[in-house]
């Protein structure tokens, strides 16, 4: 059963229980991410991620990582565009102690210069090792050139100019701006009550103020773009994105399924065609990347360099395919049992529960009901995907980018189209 409760500073506590279960998760979830940040400081909300396991006011940064360890559990976080989760997984008797660790990083980190600077060194070895990693490069690449010109487009990490300029004022002022009640959401799931997390979290996160510091920000602007970064590789790296939906978008439902047809699984049609009937490539994948106001539909693939114009073809090929022709109702059906068999299986962990709550109360405002969600797949049909596909696979929202040795003499613009 889920349930919610509201501080008085605005701090949203949503539970559910599990009773069965052996664990809690727990997540602390600030709903601001790097697409509020300003440009110069483009990398804090990461940075202060990092910075609040370095020590508090009670406990060292070995201290913190001794007591998780103490009682067999997790603790982590992780920042996206749009929010920035503290989460901890523990057994269910040692929720209390769970509690009182995150809420501890949370208000009484003390941000000492020090361990600014040595954190600063490890945040830098961080993008530099994703610039040594092509397959994860282009992906940045990719977002800074689909959203150019718009927040959603910076790096979550920031860069070496924006992050090596990031002053502990600013970092201080940054996180007591934005860490602010109406944008904090204290997410559990596992074998607790909510009353009891109620009182825990109100016992300790009653100090933060109401209010929010998000600025949102103005609807990006999809664009049709071209870019070839050229790259000393073995490989060259193929990123090729188009319109998707954002997160409460009713046709969500569609665009899932498509996703997984086209390239979402071994059995998928770009599997099938680019690594197993044509073996041009290793990896080759796509993905949906939702917003609260956007989104992209997303192809990945590598190939060798000789082989990137053959590949290209059949990645345009297989996404047209979905404007031009409906999908047969043998892959529909399949496509719908993966993703409903996906859903299922995560329900039986508890921090994907938690996980869930926390996502559902950012974008659409309550819980999404399990029955809901199945009659939102059931209700997608094969004419419903090539209605989506015709609106979403837009030749004048198209962004292409090639990272590796790429000779751009045999990459027609005018000729890459869906």
């Amino acid at each position: 059963m889920i349930k919610k409760s509201i501080l008085e500073n605005g701090i949203r506590v949503i539970t559910e229980r599990i009773p069965y279960a052996s664990s809690v998760s727990i997540g602390i979830w600030v709903a601001n991410g790097s697409r509020h940040e300003r440009r110069e400081l483009n990398g804090v909300a990461h940075f202060i991620e990092h910075l609040l396991f370095k020590g508090t006011e009670r406990r060292s940064a070995l201290d913190i990582a001794r007591e998780i360890d103490s009682v067999g559990g997790v603790l982590n976080a992780f920042t996206s565009r749009e929010y920035v989760c503290y989460y901890a997984k523990v057994l269910d008797k040692f929720l209390p102690n769970a509690v009182d660790l995150l809420t501890d990083i949370f208000l009484h980190s003390t941000f000492d210069p020090e361990e600014i600077e040595k954190e600063r060194r490890v945040v830098l070895q961080e993008i530099n090792m994703m610039e040594d990693t092509p397959d994860d490069l282009i992906h940045d690449i990719f977002h800074q050139q689909f959203w150019m010109g718009h927040p959603l487009g910076m790096s979550i990490l920031g860069d070496a100019e924006s992050v090596g300029g990031l002053t502990r004022d600013a970092i201080v002022g940054y996180k007591e701006h934005m860490y602010r009640g109406d944008d904090i959401i204290v997410s559990a799931a596992g074998n607790l009550t909510h009353e009891e997390l109620v009182s825990l979290v109100e016992q300790h996160l009653h100090v933060l103020p109401s209010g929010s510091g998000r600025v949102e920000t103005a609807l990006p602007v999809y664009e049709r773009r071209l870019e070839i970064a050229e790259k000393d590789l073995e490989q060259v790296h193929v990123c090729l994105g188009l319109k998707g939906v954002q997160q409460n978008a009713p046709e969500r439902y569609d665009a899932f399924i498509l996703n997984t047809i086209l390239g979402g699984s071994m059995s998928s049609r770009l599997f099938q065609e680019v690594r197993e009937k044509s073996g041009l490539a290793y990896s080759v994948y796509s993905y949906l990347a939702s917003h609260a106001d956007a989104g992209s539909l997303v192809v990945y693939a590598g190939a060798s360099p000789e082989n990137s114009e053959e590949l290209l073809d059949i990645l345009l090929r297989e996404l047209r395919r979905f404007k031009e022709e409906p999908v047969t109702l043998c892959q529909l059906d399949a496509a719908r049992d993966q993703l409903k068999g996906n859903l299922l299986l995560s329900l039986e962990s508890s921090d994907n529960r938690m996980s869930r709550l926390a996502k559902n109360e950012i974008y659409f405002g309550a819980p999404l009901l399990l029955t809901d969600i199945m009659a939102g797949f059931d209700a997608v049909s094969s004419q419903s995907i090539q209605a989506l596909a015709n609106n979403i696979l837009d030749n004048s929202a198209l962004t292409l980018v090639m990272l590796g040795r790429v000779n751009p003499s045999q990459f027609v613009p005018a000729q890459i189209n869906v």
